[in-house]
C-alpha cells in the first residue's frame, strides 16, 4: 500500500513509499484511511521520528475490520483517528481508544481536522471554569486556534484573539472572539487563562497579561525563538500566577467524541483552510511553512 513516510532530506519532510499493510493486534480495528489531516508541528520537527516510518497521527475514515476482541466500533463506521501513530497511510491499524464515530451529517473530511488540534484546545480549556473569564489565544489563526476560541465562547468567555498579521484575522469574530488583535500591547486586559501556540518573546508577553491566579498553557512553539523573561516578571504578590506546559498524548477517543458531537449539533466548526489531493502534500507542506493557511490542511487520499 502507499503511504507518506518520514524523509530527513532536502526533499522532504515527508514523501510516498510503498510500505507493508498493517497487521493489526487482537485490540485495534483496521482503517481505510479517506482522509488525512496535517499539523505543524509533526512535519517541522520531523527529525524526531525515524527516516521511512510511515508518519501522520490524525486521519478519518472507514472501518474496514473491527478489532478482534470486539472493542471498538464495528465493520462500516466512519470513525476519525487522532494522536494516533502511522495515520498518514491507505489504511492504518489503530486502537479504539483513538477513534471517533463519526456522527451522521459530519463531513467524514472534518473529522481528521479534529485530532491533535481540536483535542489539545478542548483539554486545556477545560482546566477551569472559563464562565465570564477573560481568555487570551494566541497563533489564534492556526489550527488550535480557532478550535480554542470556538471551545472558549461556547464556555462562556470573553475570548480574545491574537494573530500575527491582518489578514490572518478573517473569521475569528463570527467563530466566537470578542477582541481580534495583531499585538498584545494594544490591550490593557488581563487574562485568567492563555493558550499560547507561538512561544519566544510573545510567551513573556502574555505572562506580563497574566491576572492574578491565572494559567499560561504553553501548547507550542511555533516561533521557533528562545524565551527571555525580565527580571522580575516571575515574581509578584497576590494569588500565585502559572506555566503549564502541554505534551499529552494519552487516548483522544473521548475528546474526539466529544467534538464531533458539538460539530453534529452545529455548535463547532472544523477550521479546513485547504483541501487538496494527498498527491499534493508538497505544496499543502510548503503553505503551511509559508502561514498561507489559516486553520487546518485536510487532503483527500486516493
Amino acid at each position: 500500500m502507499r503511504a507518506l513516510v518520514v524523509d530527513h532530506g532536502q526533499a522532504g519532510p515527508v514523501r510516498f513509499a510503498d510500505v507493508d499493510e498493517p497487521v493489526p493486534a487482537s485490540d485495534e480495528a483496521l482503517v481505510e484511511v479517506r482522509h488525512i489531516g496535517l499539523n505543524f508541528g509533526e512535519l517541522n520537527y520531523v527529525h524526531q521520528w525515524p527516516a521511512g516510518a510511515v508518519h501522520g497521527h490524525d486521519a478519518a475514515g472507514v472501518v474496514v475490520r473491527a478489532a478482534a476482541d470486539g472493542s471498538g466500533p464495528p465493520e462500516g463506521t466512519r470513525v476519525a483517528v487522532g494522536m494516533s501513530s502511522h495515520a498518514w497511510a491507505q489504511r492504518v491499524a489503530v486502537s479504539p481508544a483513538s477513534l471517533g464515530t463519526v456522527p451522521e451529517g459530519v463531513d467524514l473530511a472534518d473529522g481528521a481536522a479534529l485530532g491533535i488540534a481540536g483535542v489539545t484546545a478542548l483539554r486545556v480549556l477545560r482546566k477551569r471554569s472559563l464562565l465570564a473569564r477573560n481568555v487570551l489565544i494566541t497563533g489564534a489563526s492556526g489550527g488550535v486556534g480557532h478550535f480554542a476560541v470556538q471551545l472558549a465562547a461556547l464556555a462562556g468567555a470573553r475570548v480574545t484573539a491574537l494573530v500575527g498579521a491582518p489578514e490572518r484575522a478573517a473569521g475569528l469574530r463570527e467563530l466566537g472572539a470578542d477582541k481580534v488583535l495583531t499585538d498584545l500591547a494594544t490591550t490593557e486586559d488581563r487574562f485568567d487563562l492563555v493558550l499560547d501556540t507561538v512561544g519566544g518573546p510573545l510567551l513573556a508577553q502574555a505572562w506580563s497579561r497574566l491576572a492574578e491566579g491565572g494559567t499560561l498553557h504553553v501548547v507550542g512553539y511555533s516561533s521557533g525563538q528562545d524565551t527571555t523573561f525580565p527580571s522580575g516578571t516571575l515574581f509578584g504578590f497576590g494569588e500565585p500566577r502559572s506555566i503549564a506546559t502541554y505534551g499529552d498524548m494519552t487516548p483522544t477517543s473521548g475528546e474526539l467524541t466529544d467534538l464531533l458531537g458539538l460539530m453534529a449539533a452545529g455548535r463547532l466548526s472544523a477550521p479546513v483552510g485547504l483541501r487538496g489531493r494527498w498527491q499534493d502534500v508538497g505544496e499543502a507542506v510548503q503553505a503551511l511553512f509559508a502561514r498561507e493557511v489559516r486553520g487546518k490542511i485536510v487532503l483527500d487520499v486516493a
